[in-house]
């Protein structure tokens, strides 16, 4: 990725919204930054704000700040996108409650957003405000989390293939055993009312094998049942919470150890679960045993460079960002949700959508089809911690902070105990 190149690309052609022409067929029309008067003119008749600059107005409604990859790579990246193709950008925290969500978003109507953006605290809490919302004009996108209402743009990773991704991981690591001496796996969920959490990333763990494997008794679940599988397979989280990802592993471990079963592995469904299960397992003194998570958030980064997860997804939060921010600025003038299109070079190619740089139905676990942008994760280990160095995702002092030299990464080769870089002509202690 070359900031500089996408940023000169934004000021010029941020995205092309797809229009029809005489003859029924689809046209692209790129949309510019320092428009010529005539293309102005045009531009209001598809739709544009009419306020006194015309500027596309864009609210992003967070359901919270905790996680730090929101406001470390999401906010930016939407924000930069927004503004420099001419719009204005606003936002709120809703810190973790449907209620002040549902607020915010109507505060963000009533102050004249053309477009919304929404990462849901509960996609089904949300929906009224939602409905509200349409009814006054403002399109809407659902961000990163899915929200079931076929009029909206739903914006994400591949969160099947995150899953597939984090089962593949950590099989390989940790492989079926026998029917007599199975291995003991611990699924960590998200939050039970997140489709990502019950329905996504469990499709994308049974499509890796999780599932054969527990039918066939090689692999023994710990945690939950298997009478519903996947619905009450595993522990869930609520809110996604760390505090309370550790709480309900710490109860597990303990269970564990009661019953003389030891841990094989443990899938977590993203990073500050992961996080919790780590804290688990220092605070009981356990082994740290192979460990999925996803969103490459720097502390679970540092954890994979200290042996203490296996594998992170990483979600490029950047390229997603800068996917929101340009499809709100086509939807602000009047691009049709099923036919929009990214400028070729706005994201990078290795996170591209497979099926390409234009708008796809995708059918949901409610049955609604809803036009989509499916971004693709990236799995991270200690053999390519590299990868997010090379990105500028993370800093070296940042992701080799307290790994042992004697068994450092290749990526964190050079770096003293703290993470920094060591001077020239010394070595890592």
């Amino acid at each position: 990725m070359i900031q500089g190149k996408v940023v000169a690309l934004l000021s010029t052609v941020v995205v092309v919204a797809a229009a029809c022409n005489n003859s029924g067929s689809a046209t692209t029309k790129p949309s510019t930054a320092a428009s010529t008067a005539p293309q102005s003119q045009a531009a209001a008749s598809q739709g544009a704000p009419s306020g006194a600059s015309g500027a596309c107005s864009v609210g992003v409604s967070w359901n919270n700040f905790q996680q730090p990859r929101w406001a470390a790579h999401d906010k930016p990246n939407i924000q930069q996108t927004v503004t420099a193709g001419g719009g204005t950008y606003t936002d709120k925290d809703a810190n973790l409650s449907s209620e002040q969500q549902a607020t915010d978003i109507q505060t963000m109507v009533n102050q004249g957003v053309n477009v919304l953006i929404v990462l849901a605290q509960d996609t089904t809490a949300a929906l009224p405000a939602i409905k509200a919302a349409q009814q006054a004009g403002v399109k809407v996108i659902a961000y990163d989390r899915l929200i079931e209402d076929p009029s909206v743009l739903y914006i994400t990773f591949d969160n099947v293939a995150v899953g597939a991704a984090e089962a593949s991981a950590i099989l390989t690591k940790v492989p079926p055993g026998t029917a007599a001496a199975p291995k003991n796996y611990v699924l960590i969920k998200g939050d039970p009312g997140d489709p990502n959490a019950s329905t996504f990333l469990p499709q994308g763990w049974d499509n890796a094998g999780l599932k054969a494997a527990v039918d066939a008794g090689t692999i023994k679940i710990l945690n939950g049942t298997t009478d519903a599988w996947p619905k009450n397979a595993g522990t869930y989280t609520t809110a996604w919470k760390t505090e309370t990802a550790q709480s309900n592993m710490e109860a597990i471990i303990d269970a564990a150890n009661s019953n003389g079963q030891k841990i094989d592995a443990i899938l977590a469904e993203n990073d500050s679960t992961a996080l919790g299960v780590v804290g688990a397992e220092t605070s009981k003194g356990s082994a740290y045993a192979p460990l999925s998570g996803q969103d490459g958030d720097t502390a679970n980064l540092n954890n994979v460079a200290q042996g203490k997860q296996y594998v992170d997804i990483w979600k490029n939060a950047n390229e997603l960002g800068k996917t929101a921010g340009a499809a709100a600025l086509a939807l602000c003038k009047g691009g049709d949700m099923a036919s929009l299109t990214l400028q070729s070079g706005l994201i990078d190619p290795s996170v591209a959508p497979k099926a390409g740089l234009t708008a796809q139905p995708f059918t949901t676990p409610g049955s609604n089809k809803v036009s989509s942008f499916i971004l693709q994760p990236t799995p991270i280990t200690a053999d390519n911690l590299q990868v997010v160095l090379d990105q500028k995702w993370v800093t070296q002092a940042d992701l080799c902070k307290g790994v042992d030299a004697s068994k450092a990464p290749a990526a964190c080769q050079g770096a003293t105990s703290s993470g920094a870089p060591a001077a020239s002509g010394s070595t890592a202690p």
